[in-house]
């Protein structure tokens, strides 16, 4: 029985051939996808006062995206009123013109500028899809993106459909997964399911890949890359949406997704892009703008237009910079602020600064900045620190925020006026560089807040007036670089050959070549470059025994499997490995161990460094040869971190030491917490005794605690913090906590009323609330 055209029973790789139709818009003809497929029934979005829309026939304005109305698209009636209740009753014009593939069930790229509705179009896919009893993938490149977009497709489960988020975690398939119709994840993740031969992903009818232009990106491209080719070989009959950015060659994406290519520079608030040069904002339509400057330019740019009601965005290339010149605008910035909200902002700062597990002096400076009505946003600060300042400029109480780049990747945080101070950046490799013009009209399109700004000003910063035509001309009237594929590097390449082989995915030399043939970086270049490439990787794989190799067949061994489902880069296995088969067994050892890895980030000495790190190399008897001395004096330093860590040094004294933000050791410990337990795991083939010491220094990292902590702080609510206050009153085990008072415990700094009966329970020796002193306010158990 056949269903109608894209169903879930009757879908194709190949796009449908397209038909012109007389209809037209601004005189342009357009097309549509042909929908006259014999006795197949017509979607009902494609009728139009009840009579099907055929080859021939004249198109609707409300069809060729002129007011399209979200009612007249014939969708379920409940998903329509949803939207309504979010705002959302016409289409705008590119998601008009992209969603006829959409649900007819055509692959589609779809690369439109920030903020023109890419997620809607996706969403309403998805939808149509799992409603017919379908199941999506809504793949991401960032955490901060996956938590956004989870929460906007929960809006749509009052519908019967269950959305749920997997991040992290990747030597796990978690069969409770299989209950979702929509999937939100991260690439990694998504990576890591495939990897773990998970069923369910051979059921999906839609799989969307938001930021595909991040397949430029060579940390996170060459996964995205690689899991989008094997979705497809997997599940050929699945539909993909690959949601972009405006870029230069997204027809090739497209032509590679064999997909309906819909590109646009339409925005939903005109943009007006100019260069401020001593006091005038000179934009690229020839008008110019005088900016009142009371105390230097970039003040005079936020208060200027906090005079209008807007927000500003201001983009500098280091975090020193986002905290010097936050502090700098808060002074000028609080001047201008209302009574009502400098108290509520006084109110946010001092909630984010208790907040805090630990206390630090960048939650401080944050919190100061927040007092004045700006706020600076790094990957140093915490995930909650983060949310916070999001948070309140969303509901526009933060007037300004200064930013490093990565806000503007995918985060949805728009304002008025977007400032782009620095147009350079340091590489280790090139020293200062430019900043791609991509990443600078990315930057560019965070301008104007639909539905509440009338427009969006994006703003370069000229040194000299001669410089004001050059910059219009190099980043507004240039197109951005057309993105490339990554997968040709290295490390890239080991990990997902070994991946294909360890998973069964290819068998032989020519299927991996095959598999290979069909990503992006095949389709840009040359086939026998790669095919070389590969040919040198499976070398290297057969070499250090992650792989049988024989008359062209492909077979992974144990170590290579359990390799690929760590989702670590085989470098990364062969250095533990080897540092498994040394006889020493102590834990600096064993954080250095890791540090060696090609996936550990490394930090890297400052002048002050080199006394202190070297005295470490002393006391930890490294004793061998190196090759490379600065590299070898990286990798201490990074171990030194951890060392520090589950010394228990306090996040403030971590910080300052090592010159990061709380974010940064919060990444870093996650990632050697990681790293440790594959090592661990690999102690399991080549040397059991270790394992039992890797499995705890990997808890040790967990909570940044000592080893005599480790008993206590298995109790839910209880951390490096709190585990450490109980041990220092007396209560060092389990045994300890099931003889003590619970008063006792409630009177301890940290712990409290709740969490003493908490513990009690967890112990095996409940008490009444009633029975701890202090709960007159039961509110503490709200």
């Amino acid at each position: 029985m056949g269903g109608w055209p894209g169903s879930h029973d009757d879908r194709r790789r190949t796009p449908r051939p397209l038909q012109s139709f007389v209809g037209t818009r601004g005189g342009v003809r357009r097309s549509l996808p042909d929908v006259s497929h014999g006795h197949r029934a017509i979607p009902n979005w494609f009728c139009w006062a009840g009579r099907g829309v055929l080859p021939g026939s004249f198109i609707p304005d409300i069809f060729m995206g002129k007011g399209m109305r979200v009612a007249d698209l014939g969708l379920d009636s409940r998903i329509v009123e949803i939207l309504k209740g979010q705002g959302i009753e016409e289409l705008y014009p590119p998601q008009a013109d992209a969603i006829g593939p959409a649900l007819l069930g055509e692959n589609l790229v779809l690369a439109i500028p920030t903020a023109s509705g890419k997620s809607l179009v996706a969403y309403l896919a998805i939808l149509a899809s799992v409603l017919r009893g379908g199941k999506a993938l809504y793949i991401v490149p960032l955490r901060a993106l996956a938590t956004e977009k989870y929460d906007q497709l929960k809006s749509f489960e009052p519908l019967g459909i269950k959305v749920g988020i997997s991040m992290g975690d990747y030597d796990s398939v978690d069969p409770s997964l299989e209950k979702f119709d929509v999937m939100v994840a991260t690439s990694e993740r998504a990576d890591s399911l495939l990897r773990h031969r998970t069923n369910w992903l051979q059921r999906l009818s839609v799989v969307v890949a938001d930021e595909v232009h991040l397949i430029n990106d060579a940390d996170r491209g060459p996964t995205l890359e690689v899991t989008l080719a094997k979705l497809r070989q997997v599940n050929p009959k699945a539909q993909v949406l690959a949601l972009s950015a405006t870029i230069q060659n997204s027809n090739q994406l497209a032509e590679w997704l064999e997909a309906e290519h819909v590109t646009s520079d339409w925005r939903p608030v005109p943009l007006k892009q100019g260069v401020y040069f001593d006091g005038l904002v000179h934009f690229v339509d020839g008008a110019v703008q005088p900016v009142e400057v009371e105390e230097d330019d970039l003040s005079g740019l936020v208060t200027d237009i906090m005079a209008t009601g807007g927000q500003a965005l201001i983009f500098v290339n280091t975090r020193r910079s986002t905290e010097a010149l936050a502090r700098s605008l808060s002074r000028d910035v609080r001047l201008k602020l209302a009574e009502k909200d400098v108290d509520h902002l006084a109110k946010v700062s001092e909630a984010l600064v208790r907040g805090q597990e630990e206390a630090t002096s960048m939650g401080a400076r944050l919190g100061r900045c927040i007092e004045g009505g700006v706020a600076f946003h790094h990957a140093g600060l915490t995930n909650d620190q983060r949310a916070r300042v999001e948070k309140e400029f969303r509901k526009g109480r933060l007037r300004c925020i200064v930013a490093t780049p990565t806000l503007a990747m995918g985060v949805d945080l728009p304002a008025r006026r977007v400032v782009i101070r620095d147009l350079n950046r340091f590489d280790v490799n090139y020293g200062l560089t430019p900043i791609p013009v991509l990443e600078v009209k990315q930057m560019c399109g965070r301008a104007g807040r639909p539905r509440y700004d009338p427009y969006g000003e994006a703003i370069l910063f000229a040194k000299e007036l001669d410089d004001v035509d050059e910059l219009m001309d190099e980043y507004f009237r240039s197109p951005p670089e057309a993105i490339e594929s990554k997968l040709g590097s290295e490390p890239a390449l080991r990990m997902h050959v070994l991946a294909n082989v360890a998973t069964g995915h290819a068998g032989s030399e020519e299927e991996l070549f095959a598999f290979f043939n069909r990503t992006f970086f095949a389709f840009q270049g040359d086939v026998d470059s790669i095919r070389g490439k590969i040919v040198e990787v499976l070398t290297f794989l057969e070499k250090e025994e992650f792989i049988n190799r024989r008359d062209g067949f492909l077979k992974a061994t144990f170590f290579g499997k359990r390799t690929s489902d760590l989702y670590i880069d085989p470098l990364s296995a062969v250095k533990m490995r080897d540092a498994l088969r040394k006889p020493r067994d102590d834990p600096i050892f064993h954080l250095w161990s890791i540090c060696t890895t090609p996936d550990m980030p490394k930090l890297y000495l400052r002048r002050g460094d080199y006394a202190w790190v070297e005295q470490k190399i002393e006391e930890a008897e490294f004793t061998f040869p190196i090759e490379d001395y600065d590299f070898f004096l990286a990798e201490v330093k990074t171990a030194a971190l951890l060392g520090d860590w589950i010394a228990e040094r306090t996040e403030e004294e971590v910080t300052k030491k090592f010159g990061i933000g709380p974010g940064d050791v919060r990444r870093m410990t996650d990632q050697a917490e990681w790293l440790l337990y594959s090592m661990a795991e690999l102690g399991r083939i080549f040397n059991k005794k270790k394992v039992r010491a890797l499995t705890r220094l990997t808890t040790q990292v967990q909570y940044g605690v000592k080893e005599e902590l480790l008993e206590l702080i298995s109790l839910r609510g209880v951390g490096r913090v709190r585990g450490r206050a109980l041990h220092q009153r007396g209560f060092k085990t389990l045994r300890d906590l099931q003889k003590a008072n619970p008063n006792d415990l409630a009177r301890i700094p940290t712990i409290g009323s709740a969490l003493a009966v908490k513990i009690k329970e967890q112990v095996g020796v409940p008490v009444d609330v009633r029975e701890v002193e202090g709960q007159a306010a039961l509110g503490d158990f709200g």
